[in-house]
């Protein structure tokens, strides 16, 4: 007996130990081999990696934070994709990182196995939980290809694929897929509860919870797990009572409520099914008073909060607005944990006064709260953000009315006395702000202050703070966490959002048009100035500074105005500041604008006012597009028809001049001016025009042209500066001109060459915008001497009217490192036959503070050199025309400014850029004088270009349409 137990020892152990030698050398394709690789695989690695990855979506569900105010989501998972998630992705996870490991050691050491497809898997499920859900995607994309006969591992994959898009917020591939894993769940028996409950979480997130119910319903039957089972119950009980049927919702949140529930669920299922009840049975009142009782139990001490909010909801239901507005105060300061439910408070106090008490400014302050406290997952948290920021332009508005009301206070002032009012204004600012521990300690507790100052002795005494030492320390840990916060309300926040100086601003400003003299609204506008310099060089001492004071005044009114009545649509507000501004200002450049806005706001309400309104529109204003508005509802649309048409019809012209085609530019031009004799791009046209009949006439009819486009368009702000630079021009240089059988003779390259008398310049901008002088350009890079100029030659100038012109050897706008793509259009351009480019405008040192950069690839340090760049969005158009119009602002508003344009091009978009700029100062007054002025410049549909500034450092950084996007959002966050 012994011998044969020998035996079989002796066998076991050579079976062993050939087992173990197989596993440890190179893997071969036999039965033995795939067996024990089959069997340390399944044992030693998906066993185990199964087990933590269960353990950790154990944990991950117990610590998972829900929003119980929403349908709660099917799966506890990581928050779902955004820009912050890619950027900065969480920290890997040990856990998650062993289950990786033990996956890549299945697929490199077990080759022939069974279980690779389970490997991938685990791969794309650990990724997934990383948050890293591009690489899940693909891992589970993979296996889905590949293991096509295993319709388990099929369909699991392309439910965990399914997942990963929806997290990539890619629904409409995510819905794809799911159509499939629907079509194959009748192919399997197990494991079907989780596509399932993917597919309703698919119909959740479309809102059709009609068709999330039934397959949710079988997911609950078929679930092994009970965690699953009880948190999609109580979904199921959600998603019935928003479609209104109670009695199963009430059920639901029943059977949850006796189950084996989280205290948590179990709560929400109770609080729901108190809701619910007080629905079915219209009994308010017991409801109220249940939800009360709740407050006595201490286990319910941490839900505070929640009872109060419900309670809230009850009283604004009933339009119970003071009750509702007292609960919902009293859950946001009973919130201790949740910060969904105190956010949700915060919103709904906000929506109170922003819809029913049309308190705005209060609105205002609540919303902020809410984007602070909200998590930025948080369905509508953008629209909500875009509320609050849109708010704050109020502020703004009504801070230049303050600092320009107290301005002309000070100008109406005599001279001591406004200097002595000046000191006041700045010695506010400058008020001793406690900054020592003594000070500190004497503001937050001043009886405690007192008796330090008067015993010494107690300083040594255990008692917090009453122990200097302490304090001290205290202190300093406070600076160095939150940095030197001053003593006030709101301390925690670095930078006080708008709103809460909103409602100082108002009071201010609004005392019947004129600011209150008080010492606290003027500390508020002292904090604009510390030295009282900024004062005494703004105060409106002239009649023309008082006018341009008021002027500012007035548009910040006006946008006042028009914010209330068109964004926030407070007709009643916007009627009282639009007659604040009539009251004031009776004689403004709005009132066509403020009577029409006034016939608008009162047309519903107030008929004998409609007809007032009207009536002034119609009679002082008879040729405004609001008189013709109102006579014709479709004037706007027609009159974007007809512009359209001008637009198209100007390049049309402008080609002709391209070809030199000058007499038929001449006819074009005067049928279109006649056909659209309104038409914004007139003056344009007039000066192609002038401009050609200076190719072909004398300068008796040059002079004829320019003078009627000043005539008849005396308020144009882009060809008539421009217009007026050439007349004087032509006056100073008469007799030049006079020998001249035509004004503006075309250029003849076998002709002497006219030179400047300056000498060659480097680093000066050259005349890039008049192609006639391309070949002086080019001879001065040749040989980059200076040359005089040669009074004989006049007449063989070609262009027909140049002052000295300093040509130079290279031009200041660096060339795009990509110069294929740069366009520059050989073609002859007028746009300035008189005034040339001189030199480059003086360096303004105004440095910017920028605000904290988000996108690490550009950066808000100060450079060199800036650019106002258009981005137009669409390489097939052409840009010639819209590059002459931006030639033509430049000679006419920045004469001498040393201005070139250029253009290059990449994916699908087109950048006009303009420089150099030696500050960003210097770009943002160029900006701010071309802007309004686009519509007209850019002859293509406003809706596809925009317009920024950008370093040169930035700039070259730009390569990709994707990247032009992104610093437009990187421009708008941080400029």
């Amino acid at each position: 007996m012994k011998n044969l137990q020998r035996s079989g020892l002796k066998l076991l152990l050579f079976y062993l130990g050939s087992s173990f030698l197989v596993a440890c050398s190179t893997p071969k394709d036999t039965a033995t081999s795939r067996a024990m690789q089959n069997l340390t695989a399944r044992y030693n690695y998906i066993y185990n990696a199964n087990v933590i990855l269960n353990n950790y979506e154990e944990e991950s569900y117990n610590s998972y934070i829900d929003n119980y105010s929403d349908v709660l989501p099917v799966y506890t998972d990581p928050e779902k994709f955004s820009s912050e998630t890619v950027l900065h992705p969480p920290a890997n996870d040990r856990a998650l990182d062993a289950i990786v490991k033990k996956s890549r050691a299945i697929i490199a050491d077990k080759a022939f196995s069974n279980y690779i497809d389970d490997a991938y898997l685990l791969l794309g499920k650990a990724y997934y939980l990383k948050t890293n859900y591009f690489v899940a995607e693909e891992y589970f994309d993979y296996t889905a290809k590949t293991y096509t006969k295993d319709i388990n591992v099929l369909v699991t994959a392309q439910n965990w694929k399914a997942r990963s898009l929806m997290q990539l917020n890619n629904m409409e591939d995510a819905a794809i897929i799911l159509d499939t894993v629907y079509d194959n769940l009748a192919l399997i028996k197990k494991k079907r509860s989780e596509p399932m409950a993917t597919i309703a979480q698919s119909y959740i997130y479309q809102n059709r919870y009609n068709d999330a119910i039934p397959i949710l319903e079988n997911a609950v039957k078929e679930s092994p797990l009970q965690r699953n089972r009880i948190r999609w119950t109580f979904i199921l009980a959600q998603l019935y009572e928003r479609q209104k049927k109670y009695q199963q919702a009430l059920a639901l949140y029943t059977k949850v409520q006796k189950s084996n529930a989280g205290f948590e669920l179990y709560f929400n299922a109770n609080l729901n099914k108190i809701r619910v009840t007080g629905i079915l049975n219209g009994e308010h009142l017991n409801r109220k008073k249940q939800l009360l009782a709740l407050l006595r139990d201490d286990k319910n001490l941490d839900y505070h909060d929640q009872i109060y909010y419900q309670i809230a909801e009850d009283y604004a239901e009933e339009n119970n607005l003071a009750d509702a507005e007292k609960y919902y105060k009293l859950s946001i300061r009973n919130s201790t944990k949740n910060n969904y439910q105190k956010g949700l408070s915060y919103l709904r106090m906000a929506d109170l006064n922003f819809n029913k008490h049309k308190d705005f400014l209060k609105a205002k302050s609540y919303y902020d709260s809410t984007v602070n406290t909200l998590p930025k997952n948080y369905p509508g948290y953008a629209q909500i953000l875009k509320k609050s920021q849109n708010l704050e332009y109020i502020t703004n508005r009504y801070d230049v009315i303050a600092f320009q009301d107290t301005l002309q206070m000070l100008a109406k002032l005599p001279e001591a006395d406004r200097i002595a009012k000046i000191k006041k204004l700045t010695a506010i600012k400058t008020a001793p702000v406690a900054t020592s521990t003594t000070a500190f300690r004497n503001d937050l507790f001043p009886e405690t202050g007192r008796r330090n100052n008067t015993a010494g002795a107690a300083a040594t005494s255990s008692f917090y703070f009453s122990n200097p030492a302490a304090l001290s320390r205290g202190f300093n840990d406070f600076q160095t966490r939150w940095g030197n916060r001053k003593l006030e309300d709101n301390w925690r926040q670095s930078v006080k959002s708008s709103s809460q100086t909103t409602a100082e601003s108002i009071a201010r400003v609004e005392n019947n048009g004129y600011p209150l003299d008080r010492i606290g609204a003027e500390k508020i506008i002292a904090d604009k100035d510390t030295s009282g310099k900024h004062y005494l060089a703004a105060v409106p001492l002239t009649p023309e500074a008082v006018n341009a004071s008021n002027v500012k005044i007035i548009d910040a009114y006006y946008d006042i105005a028009n914010f209330y009545q068109q964004e926030l649509d407070d007709q009643a507000e916007a009627i009282r500041i639009y007659q604040l501004i009539l009251s004031r200002f009776p004689d403004n450049s709005h009132l066509g604008s403020i009577y029409y806005s006034l016939y608008l706001c009162s047309k519903k309400t107030d008929p004998a006012n409609t007809a007032r309104y009207k009536a002034m529109v119609l009679d002082k204003f008879p040729g405004s597009i609001y008189a013709k508005t109102i006579l014709d509802p479709d004037y706007s649309v027609k009159q974007s028809d007809l512009e359209a048409a001008g637009i198209k019809k100007y390049n049309q012209i402008f080609e002709l001049y391209e070809g030199k085609a000058f007499p038929a530019v001449i006819t074009e031009v005067n049928t279109t001016v006649r056909q659209y004799p309104s038409g914004l791009i007139n003056p344009q046209l007039s000066y192609l025009r002038a401009i050609a009949i200076g190719r072909t006439q004398n300068i008796d009819s040059l002079t004829a042209a320019f003078k009627a486009i000043t005539g008849s368009y005396p308020e144009d702000k882009l060809i008539v500066p421009l217009v007026k630079d050439h007349l004087a021009y032509i006056a100073t240089h008469q007799g030049e001109f006079r020998q001249r059988k035509v004004a503006l003779p075309d250029f003849d390259p076998a002709e002497p060459r006219f030179f400047t008398s300056a000498p060659v310049a480097e680093k000066t901008v050259p005349v890039a915008t008049q192609p006639d002088l391309q070949p002086i350009v080019q001879a001065a890079k040749e040989n980059p001497v200076a040359v005089r100029q040669q009074p004989a030659a006049v007449k063989e100038n070609p262009v027909a009217v140049v002052p000295p012109v300093t040509v130079i050897a290279e031009p200041v706008v660096p060339p795009v490192t990509q110069p294929a793509a740069e366009k520059v259009t050989p073609v002859v351009t007028p746009e300035n036959p008189v005034a040339v480019i001189a030199a480059p405008i003086a360096e303004t040192p105004v440095k910017a503070i920028p605000a904290p950069v988000k996108d690490k690839t550009f950066s808000t340090d100060i450079s060199k050199v800036y650019y106002f760049v258009i981005d137009v969005a669409d390489a097939s158009l052409t840009l010639s025309s819209s590059r002459f119009g931006i030639g033509q602002f430049n000679r006419g508003n920045f004469p001498g400014g040393g201005l070139r344009h250029q253009l290059t091009e990449f994916d699908n978009d087109q950048l006009i850029y303009v420089g150099n700029f030696l500050s960003f100062a210097e770009a943002k007054s160029y900006a701010d004088g071309i802007t309004p002025q686009l519509k007209q410049i850019m002859k293509v549909p406003a809706g596809i270009y925009s317009s920024f500034i950008i370093s040169k450092e930035n700039f070259e950084k730009l390569r990709t349409k994707d990247l032009v996007t992104r610093y437009l959002e990187f421009y708008k966050n941080n400029y």
